[in-house]
C-alpha cells in the first residue's frame, strides 16, 4: 500500500486566523486608547470603566457587522460566479471543456495530454474542477461570513478584556500608565503569535503591532488632554 504524505499548509486557516488577529488587536487598542484619553481628560476611574465596557460593546457588534457584510459580499461574488459555471456546463459543456483544456496548457501540459486531463476531471466533478482550476475558488478558502463575523466578535472582547480588566485592578492614580503597559504586552504577545501562526518573523510581527497600538494611545491622550483642558 503507498504511503500517504499529507502536508499541513498555514493559508488553510488564514480565513478566521485574519479575522481574530484583527478582532484581538483592535478590541484591545480601541479599549485601552479610550481608557487613556479618558484619564488625560481628567475622568474619574468609574468613568473610564464605564467607556470602556462601552466601548467593548459597541466595538464587538461593529466587528461582528462589518466582517459579516464584507465577507458576505465575497461569498455572494463567489456564488454567482459559480452559477455562471453551473449555466455554462449546462448549455455549451464542449465550450467549457475547450476552456478547461486552454488553462492547462497555459501551465504547461501538451494540447493532447491538458485535454484528457480536463476530461477525466471534468468526468468527476465538472462544476468543482471549473471552480478550482478557473475561477480559483477552492473549499478551503471559501468565504465563510458567519466563521468571519463570530471569530471578529469573540475576538474583539477577548482584546478588550484585558484593558478594562487592567483599569478595574490597577490604583486610581495610575489607571493610564497600568492600561497602557498591560495592553502593549498583549499586543506584543498578538502580533508575534499571528506572525507565528502565518509563518512570518515574529519579531518583526509583535513589533509591528506594538508599534501601531503605541501611536494610537499616544494620540488619544493627546486628544484627551487637550479637550479635557477646555473643559
Amino acid at each position: 500500500m503507498p504511503l500517504i504524505h499529507r502536508e499541513f499548509h498555514k493559508s488553510g486557516r488564514m480565513g478566521w486566523l485574519r479575522a481574530a488577529v484583527l478582532g484581538a488587536n483592535d478590541g484591545t487598542i480601541s479599549v485601552v486608547s479610550l481608557a487613556v484619553s479618558m484619564n488625560a481628560a481628567g475622568a474619574p476611574q468609574g468613568s473610564i470603566l464605564l467607556t470602556g465596557v462601552a466601548g467593548l460593546v459597541a466595538g464587538a457588534m461593529s466587528m461582528a457587522a462589518g466582517e459579516y457584510v464584507s465577507v458576505q459580499s465575497q461569498a455572494d461574488t463567489e456564488d454567482a460566479d459559480i452559477e455562471t459555471e453551473k449555466r455554462g456546463l449546462e448549455i455549451e459543456p464542449e465550450r467549457e471543456l475547450a476552456e478547461l483544456t486552454s488553462i492547462y496548457v497555459s501551465r504547461g501540459l501538451d494540447q493532447p495530454l491538458a485535454r484528457r486531463v480536463a476530461e477525466k476531471l471534468m468526468s468527476r466533478d465538472a462544476l468543482g474542477t471549473h471552480a478550482r482550476d478557473e475561477l480559483g475558488i477552492t473549499e478551503t478558502l471559501r468565504a465563510r461570513p458567519i466563521q468571519a463575523a463570530f471569530a471578529s466578535a469573540i475576538s474583539f472582547v477577548a482584546g478588550a478584556v484585558i484593558p478594562i480588566g487592567a483599569a478595574l485592578l490597577s490604583p486610581s492614580g495610575w489607571v493610564a500608565e497600568v492600561s497602557a503597559a498591560t495592553a502593549l504586552v498583549t499586543l506584543v504577545i498578538l502580533g508575534g503569535t499571528a506572525a507565528y501562526a502565518g509563518g512570518a518573523s515574529v519579531t518583526r510581527g509583535a513589533m509591528r503591532v506594538a508599534f501601531w497600538g503605541a501611536l494610537a494611545m499616544g494620540l488619544t491622550a493627546g486628544v484627551g488632554k487637550l479637550f479635557g483642558a477646555a473643559v
